[in-house]
């Protein structure tokens, strides 16, 4: 494609912003609809085998969290730089961001290899003595860290797509991953169609299927469709300032996303010293929301590659309308969360075949939590206008300030002055700090960069 019909046709540049985010992160909201669906029901199966399979899962929660960390926050880097080039119709750069992320994917792969070998049996060691949590556990970890290729390269695909404004292709690669997944979760778990039962380990097996079939839908869309990105050798040579340019912003951002995993290993250290079942419902608190913040997450995932092109194209206009938008819509999703958790949280719970026990710290704990839902819908959205403008270090400190120095030590505290319910508290008090920082970071860095292109 000619640099002049980028200019004239890539829709980030000249669609109405309200129509255009609605148009560029309704496909993602939607893939991650069906991924927070395919959630719920991998646990939902898993919880039939027992409570200590779905505990079990529950724990290996943090380690697919720094998987995903690893790769989505590269591609949060690749995204804000390759949108941000086409804005300035600089395609020679957009193909080598392009291919770079490429090489820089085959190199984590090849990470999460070694360490699905090193490190899986020493995780749940430190985390519980119970043997039947423990083998269940280390499967299922290292067949999702052995296999994770296939997650890395379907993020890193569906990223390209996202930051030229082809959601729909990106869409189509999650949906279909994710219903594959479902499919294959009872099939493999229960030993259906013929096949044996593997518990937890069909559990892994079903979620590398469906990501293995998502990322070859990835590459297919991104050879035949994605037609502003040139694929060559020439381009997959790591390039110094291309690196130094995405991780410039996927580094906070990886640390941010990682500051999540660290943050649930904690909690579950806290929570079991009341009780597995605590831990259990924390993991089953995580597969409930994230129908409520995936679809925002997904929002976010449009919003950058806007803001990062009309930044580009020296558009602040464009932005600020962008980002008035983004909350809107933010805010109306995590509206809707708050109503579920706080009418429905024994229906909620009941969907994981909960004892009495966990319904019993699980309807207090959805209540208490779902407090802060719609303050952490603004934050979200202040974090992705962090990103697509070079301040990933800005949500980084937002995340960690949030989930470490606030939520656990307030989690610990109040957890042994009040009882198991001073933990699920922790939650709305850090969400107050985390808006207030991102609100002054706004006003601070964003807007004065704003006004700069005027």
């Amino acid at each position: 494609m000619q640099e002049t019909e980028v200019k004239t046709q890539n829709k980030m540049g000249y669609m109405p912003c309200g129509k255009l985010v609605l148009s560029m992160s309704l496909p993602m909201m939607l893939s991650m609809l069906f991924q927070a669906l395919y959630n719920i029901v991998d646990s939902v199966f898993v919880a039939r085998i027992n409570e200590s399979a779905l505990t079990a899962v529950s724990l290996a929660f943090p380690i697919q969290t720094l998987i995903i960390a690893l790769v989505g926050g590269t591609g949060v880097g690749v995204n804000a730089r390759l949108s941000a080039k086409l804005g300035e119709h600089n395609l020679e750069e957009v193909n080598y961001t392009a291919g770079n992320a490429i090489t820089i994917s085959c190199i984590y792969s090849i990470v999460m290899i070694l360490i699905a070998k090193l490190t899986s049996g020493v995780y749940f060691d430190m985390m519980t003595p119970d043997v039947q949590i423990r083998e269940y556990g280390i499967s299922y970890v290292f067949i999702v860290l052995c296999l994770s290729p296939a997650l890395t390269f379907q993020m890193l695909f569906e990223r390209l797509l996202q930051s030229t404004g082809k959601t729909v292709y990106s869409m189509i690669s999650q949906i279909v991953g994710a219903v594959i997944n479902i499919i294959m979760d009872p099939i493999l778990i229960f030993g259906l169609c013929g096949l044996p039962a593997m518990g937890t380990k069909g559990a892994a097996l079903a979620t590398v299927f469906g990501q293995t079939v998502a990322c070859f839908i990835g590459l297919f869309c991104n050879l035949k469709y994605n037609n502003e990105i040139k694929f060559g050798k020439k381009y997959f040579r790591l390039h110094k300032q291309t690196v130094a340019n995405i991780f410039a912003v996927g580094i906070p951002s990886i640390v941010m996303q990682s500051i999540a995993s660290v943050m649930n290993f904690g909690m579950n250290r806290i929570l079991l010293s009341f009780s597995s079942t605590a831990a259990a419902v924390f993991g089953v608190y995580f597969k409930l929301q994230s129908f409520i913040f995936l679809p925002v997450f997904g929002l976010n995932n449009g919003l950058v590659p806007i803001i990062a092109y009309n930044f580009g194209a020296r558009r602040p206009d464009r932005i600020k309308d962008t980002l008035k938008h983004g909350v809107v819509y933010a805010v109306a999703i995590m509206l809707f969360g708050v109503f579920a958790f706080e009418l429905l949280p024994v229906q909620l719970l009941s969907i994981f075949d909960a004892s009495e026990n966990m319904l019993a710290i699980g309807t207090p704990a959805l209540r208490i939590i779902a407090i802060h839902f719609v303050l952490a819908g603004f934050s979200i959205v202040c974090m992705s206008s962090f990103q697509a403008l070079g301040h990933g270090v800005l949500s980084m400190w937002v995340s960690l300030i949030r989930q470490l120095v606030v939520l656990l030590p307030c989690a610990y505290i109040l957890s042994g002055a009040i009882g198991l319910n001073g933990a699920w508290a922790a939650f709305p008090i850090a969400e107050v700090v985390a808006l207030t920082i991102s609100v002054i970071f706004m006003k601070k860095y964003v807007k004065p960069q704003l006004d700069s292109l005027a």
